[in-house]
């Protein structure tokens, strides 16, 4: 009769430790019917962003490696040197005449870009180009483009405390509308033109622009 009672209270303990215990494979809350879809379409919104910026900068690059020919082209660059004496000619020897750049880029003394550089160009071959304004950057921010990389030459662009304390916007106003920039397409007998029309030119600093300005890898 005792071991009968015994048998009673193991089998009612053991059935109390059994109920407590829960199911080790009981199944995980299922995630909301759309989870793995929304998932998936911030993924793709994320690679779309960032292969739409890859291509900004690829096309920001390509712009400016355009721009970078006119800049170069001795229209261009002879008035940029990396010295104080402007240089001449489609093979940008230094001036004969010995000019200097001055405080104000016009020039020293009697030597004064003016004094040769009339308001319009010299008739004939390689007589004096001509413009109201002739000069060259002033001493103080002579923005040079001799001898730069295009990726030197966009860093310095897009830099105010280089470029004549200008906006991307002003840039393009000046490379748009700027007298002695137009100039370079009307240069005068015996001058070479720049390699591209100058709408050409605006249209590919406008993109450049556009496209977050980036300076091409060296």
């Amino acid at each position: 009769m005792q071991q009968a009672i015994y048998t009673v209270v193991i089998v009612a303990a053991l059935s109390v430790a059994a109920a407590s215990i829960k199911p080790v494979n009981e199944p995980l809350a299922a995630l909301p019917a759309n989870a793995h879809e929304d998932n998936l379409m911030e993924k793709l919104n994320v690679n779309a962003a960032e292969n739409s910026a890859l291509r900004d900068s690829l096309a920001s690059a390509s712009a400016f490696l355009e721009v970078y020919k006119v800049l170069m082209s001795p229209r261009c660059m002879n008035c940029h040197p990396k010295g104080d004496q402007p240089l001449q000619g489609d093979d940008n020897h230094l001036h004969v005449m010995d000019v200097q750049r001055g405080e104000d880029g016009k020039g020293m003394y009697a030597l004064k870009c003016a004094n040769c550089h009339q308001p319009q160009n010299v008739p004939g071959a390689n007589m004096p180009p001509g413009n109201p304004n002739w000069h060259l950057p002033p001493a103080d921010m002579p923005m040079v483009f001799e001898g730069k990389s295009p990726r030197e030459l966009a860093i310095q662009l897009k830099d105010p405390k280089q470029n004549g304390h200008k906006t991307m916007q002003q840039l393009i106003h000046h490379v748009s509308k700027d007298s002695l920039v137009l100039w370079g397409w009307n240069p005068g007998e015996g001058r070479t033109l720049p390699p591209l029309k100058h709408a050409e030119f605006v249209k590919q600093f406008k993109a450049w622009v556009a496209t977050g300005a980036v300076a091409p890898a060296e």
